[in-house]
């Protein structure tokens, strides 16, 4: 615990900084912090011998087998901060915000100095996981066991958009339709996974303003692929989001757009990446687009599935009325 002591200020840190002898408890209790830091990453702690093991996790653990993620091992913490949760603040080691994201029990399968083997039983992640080292502090971990939804299917590393088909007028019935303002900019598929984002365009991976990056923090271990376009609003590149495909192990091409944009609201996209708003007034979106010189709208069928890659009638763009 040396270590742990030496990097922190009690006067300056609310975290937990015991002066004397820790607890001992039964060698069966983890945590999974959530810590948004210089960069956003994952804290598993193991209770062994008085202490919490801690590794650090840039991705988070992985939901399904197969996938080894980097687990940089870090100093022991007291058993104190499995219940820690605050800030902790600028200039101090570790600075910025922290969650408790999951906590339970584990058991031991084994357990030497270059390999841990446990099974986590905890309210997000249960099953069971590997951390072995490979090279000095940095360690690996794997999921052993298939992911706890049977049903779970991998995010995608590539989807191709859907396209609209132009159309003069707007279509009928109305009441089918809900419409967005045509932005007129980049049209990029974001790929969202532990906090960071991936934008593949046309010709391929495009880079995302560090603004626009930065927002998706806030999903934290969310998974999710987003449709929507790279603009400047207010002198600044925001990435309006207008549709979700995918979301924590479910492929939502299939689901009606009313599905996928309720569960895309819940979101929390903020700042850099921002929802596109919706209406259901046709021609005062065409009249509003007019006037503020952008290309036009898009109508979208309310009970139509995404198609990737496909030019679909569910969809139309309409230039501004001349």
């Amino acid at each position: 615990m040396a270590e742990y002591r030496r990097k922190r200020d009690p006067g300056r840190t609310p975290e937990p900084v015991p002066a004397g002898p820790l607890p001992h408890g039964d060698d069966d209790t983890f945590v999974i912090q959530e810590h948004h830091a210089r960069a956003l990453h994952w804290d598993l702690r193991l209770e062994r011998d008085g202490v919490l093991v801690s590794w650090a996790v840039p991705r988070g653990l992985p939901p399904e087998p197969g996938v080894n993620r980097l687990a940089v091992h870090t100093e022991d913490h007291p058993v104190e901060y499995a219940a820690f949760a605050g800030t902790i603040p600028a200039g101090e080691y570790g600075a910025g915000s922290m969650s408790v994201w999951d906590r339970g029990t584990y058991r031991t399968e084994e357990w030497t100095d270059r390999k841990v083997t446990v099974e986590l039983a905890g309210g997000r992640v249960a099953g069971r996981y590997a951390l072995f080292a490979t090279d000095g502090r940095n360690w690996l971990v794997r999921r052993l066991d298939p992911p706890s939804d049977p049903a779970r299917v991998p995010m995608p590393r590539e989807l191709a958009p859907m396209l609209p088909v132009r159309q003069a007028g707007l279509p009928r019935p109305a009441s089918a339709y809900a419409y967005e303002v045509d932005w007129g900019g980049v049209r990029v598929v974001g790929f969202v996974a532990s906090g960071r984002l991936r934008l593949v365009g046309v010709d391929g991976e495009v880079a995302a303003d560090r603004r626009i990056s930065r927002a998706v923090e806030a999903l934290g271990a969310t998974e999710a692929v987003l449709d929507g376009e790279l603009v400047t609003l207010d002198g600044a590149p925001v990435y309006v989001v207008s549709d979700l495909l995918y979301l924590d192990g479910v492929d939502l091409t299939v689901r009606s757009q009313e599905e996928r944009w309720a569960l895309l609201d819940g979101l929390p996209l903020a700042g850099g990446c921002q929802l596109a708003p919706r209406f259901d007034d046709g021609p005062a979106v065409r009249e509003a687009a007019r006037e503020r010189h952008l290309p036009g709208v898009l109508a979208k069928r309310r009970d139509a599935p995404y198609r990737p890659g496909v030019r679909s009638a569910a969809w139309k763009r309409v230039a501004v009325a001349p």
